[in-house]
């Protein structure tokens, strides 16, 4: 038989124009570190999965009792405290989890990253839907307190997976961005703690947001940099499809909030590529 002559060709910027189709060829890896994840989250725990129930209701108690009864802070139209509390707290909790494992997935997986190629992206992604599989855990509270308060939602629960949706892509954004940043200076693993404390704060978790816009007594500048918060936008969508009709939803800090988390999630992304080459150097 004739002999045959094979070329070889390398091109520039071909493994850039494979990366995304890359990510599908390595799902095995994404459901192998999520389920890895999965099991060993609570292991040698004693009430194990309960953790997903009890963390989120004890935050619930807390600040029912410090902003209902001491501080006085309003629900919402007819909704009760807790129930309001519940439906910031779940996404919040999401949030905060997914982003501060996503941030540190990176550090914590060193070894995976200096043996093998694949596309680094899986690792931060694969905490995410951990953390969802926590929310869907915690979801059992609210749906208590609807028993316990004889609370109905209307047919606007059916938007809640859109909500969750914005709750990962903002999640995702931050947590990508600062995984990145936490490889190269390790400083990032004090600072993530004091972000989510801080967010917490400045999030309407154990309020409303109409008793931000309605106080004439906070600058009109500071509103405007509240509406910025992303979570804002999230916590809020949440409460106008959990609670019913009592709850508005305003559609321009909405709206702001949703550019802020589209915007860092293409940023999270380009800043994550642009140092992904490194990081089997650096780590």
């Amino acid at each position: 038989m004739p002999s045959q002559e094979f070329s070889v060709i390398i091109e520039p910027g071909r493994k850039k124009s494979f990366y995304w189709r890359d990510i599908w060829r390595f799902k095995g890896l994404f459901f192998y570190l999520a389920w890895r994840d999965i099991l060993v989250r609570y292991k040698q725990t004693a009430i194990g999965v309960l953790w997903s129930v009890i963390r989120p209701l004890l935050t619930i108690v807390v600040f029912t009792l410090v902003f209902n009864k001491l501080g006085n802070f309003p629900s919402e139209g007819a909704v009760p405290y807790a129930i309001m509390v519940c439906a910031g707290m779940l996404p919040w909790q999401y949030f905060s989890s997914a982003f501060s494992d996503s941030a540190n997935s990176l550090v914590a997986n060193s070894n995976l990253l200096t043996k093998v190629y694949f596309p680094r992206i899986i690792v931060p992604a694969s905490n995410v839907i951990v953390c969802l599989i926590d929310f869907l855990i915690s979801f059992v509270i609210l749906i208590g307190l609807y028993f316990y308060y004889q609370y109905t939602p209307d047919w606007r629960i059916v938007f809640v997976p859109v909500f969750l949706l914005l709750a990962t892509i903002t999640a995702m954004g931050f947590g990508l961005f600062i995984a990145a940043l936490n490889v190269k200076y390790r400083d990032f693993r004090y600072v993530i703690p004091f972000i989510v404390q801080f967010g917490l704060y400045i999030s309407p978790v154990g309020f409303s947001s109409s008793v931000v816009f309605s106080n004439p007594s906070i600058p009109q500048f500071l509103k405007y940099l509240y509406a910025l918060n992303p979570m804002v936008g999230v916590i809020d969508g949440f409460r106008w499809a959990m609670l019913g009709g009592s709850v508005d939803l305003h559609l321009p800090v909405f709206f702001a909030s949703v550019a802020v988390s589209i915007l860092f999630l293409f940023i999270g992304i380009w800043y994550f590529r642009r140092m992904e080459k490194s990081f089997a150097d650096v780590i």
